[in-house]
């Protein structure tokens, strides 16, 4: 039976306040929380271990094991609270177009609800008035289409079989604050990811109704949303999958979200959902579906966009367009989600740690925990995923041998072979695809 976090101590770990310089900034840490969301690249080489260890307030127990250069967990917190109609406790990066994370631990959910999956819009929301479902259509066109044609909601829900699926939705910039130097975009710690139940139809039984063409590759999306702009000619966001993709039997058009409608601002009335790809390539407030005979161009599928470069490249390099490529299945990752970082637990006593694990191609085989910044490893417990594309949850026991400052990291591991990394993965312009080990931090008292 799932625990609650009443059954663990909840202290936070006591640190006095103290200011930083930081890249010229000045940045005020209180228990462990990050202010505001400035460059912490550098921070632990300005300090010394001592001063790192009165910062906290305890003994960074295992010390000499931890990496040269990390900054601990307890300074890499998220930034404040904001409310958002039917959201809790997500925090804020932009509001225009409106962006938002969520704490780790409010992830702690086996599928995740509505008021705790991210939010990452483009543009701007449609207005309410023009997302009604009994006017709501889908438009289905474009050049590899035999017989385009339009479908109103109704109709979509009452031609074609439901399915519903858990999958993973997760921002290919999720990670995106820890890169050195830093990347442009929004800075994502943990958050940008979710797993939800989503119910609607097969994509691939809708296109085949309208008839796809021998020489189709590609589909694109267009949606409601509003350019940034204003202009009603411009799209905020025009992306898409290889055919293959669109024809598989978990790429779905969905309307409903945990047996409910969508939230506005995770797309309803209609979306896409592509499992194991970037979140990106699964449109918002969908209103038109492009069959193509070539590579979609719409916005943000051209340039450095949802792109990495075709080989590694050393932090800081300017890369050619034409040697970035488009970002498809995402890496091997997890998440730690109970306890909360930052409390603190009684040594010697046993401790639940909890998360979820989840791949963009295959499954996860393994997940390891570590106290001692990754020198040794215990194995967890691992549970199957509900379906394909959903994340798989993981449990292990720990106990803090002595009082002082720990860090809890987890390292998952794919069926392709493939391990999450200790360090930050290659380098990339934009930011996307970092799958660093999570850790969170925890004061033996």
């Amino acid at each position: 039976m799932k625990k609650t976090d009443s059954q663990h101590s909840q202290t936070q770990i006591g640190m006095t306040a103290f200011n930083v310089t930081d890249a010229g900034h000045s940045v005020e840490v209180i228990s462990g929380h990050r202010e505001e969301s400035l460059n912490r690249r550098g921070f632990l080489n300005r300090l010394s271990l001592a001063s790192l260890t009165a910062a906290i307030g305890a003994e960074i127990v295992f010390a000499d094991k931890m990496p040269t250069g990390l900054i601990p967990a307890a300074f890499a917190q998220g930034s404040e609270p904001l409310s958002i109609p039917g959201k809790d406790g997500l925090s804020i990066f932009n509001n225009r177009p409106m962006v938002a994370e969520t704490p780790a631990h409010l992830l702690d959910d086996e599928v995740t609800p509505a008021k705790h999956l991210f939010v990452r819009n483009n543009g701007l929301s449609p207005a309410p008035e023009l997302l009604d479902p009994s006017k709501w259509t889908l438009e289905i066109a474009g050049e590899s289409c035999a017989e385009p044609v339009t479908l109103t909601l109704k109709e979509l829900k009452e031609k074609f079989e439901h399915h519903t699926l858990q999958m993973v939705l997760e921002c290919a910039g999720n990670g995106r604050s820890e890169f050195n130097p830093p990347a442009t975009g929004n800075q994502w710690t943990t958050g940008g990811v979710g797993c939800p139940k989503w119910t609607g139809v097969r994509l691939r039984d809708v296109l085949q109704f309208a008839g796809i063409k021998s020489d189709a590759v590609y589909i694109g999306y267009y949606g409601a949303d509003l350019h940034l702009s204003g202009d009603i000619k411009k799209s905020s966001i025009s992306r898409g999958v290889p055919i293959k993709k669109a024809l598989e039997d978990e790429s779905l058009l969905v309307f409903a979200m945990n047996s409910e409608d969508i939230p506005v601002e995770n797309g309803a009335p209609l979306r896409l959902i592509f499992g194991g790809w970037a979140a990106s390539t699964s449109g918002k407030w969908v209103n038109k579906i492009v069959i193509r005979d070539r590579e979609h161009d719409g916005e943000k599928m051209t340039g450095h966009s949802y792109r990495m470069p075709r080989y590694p490249v050393a932090p800081g390099t300017k890369v050619p367009t034409e040697d970035m490529v488009i970002i498809e299945t995402m890496p091997v990752k997890s998440l730690i989600t109970f306890p909360k970082s930052g409390i603190a637990h009684p040594v010697g006593e046993t401790m639940a740690v909890r998360g979820h694990a989840w791949t963009g191609n295959g499954d996860v085989r393994e997940l390891h925990v570590s106290l001692d910044f990754g020198m040794t490893w215990q194995k967890a417990d691992l549970r199957p995923a509900s379906n394909r594309y959903a994340w798989q949850h993981w449990s292990a026991e720990l106990t803090l041998p002595k009082k002082g400052y720990y860090e809890i990291w987890a390292r998952a591991q794919d069926s392709q072979g493939r391990s999450q990394p200790m360090v930050l993965p290659g380098w990339n312009p934009e930011g996307y695809l970092n799958n660093t080990c999570h850790r969170i931090a925890i004061q033996g008292v």
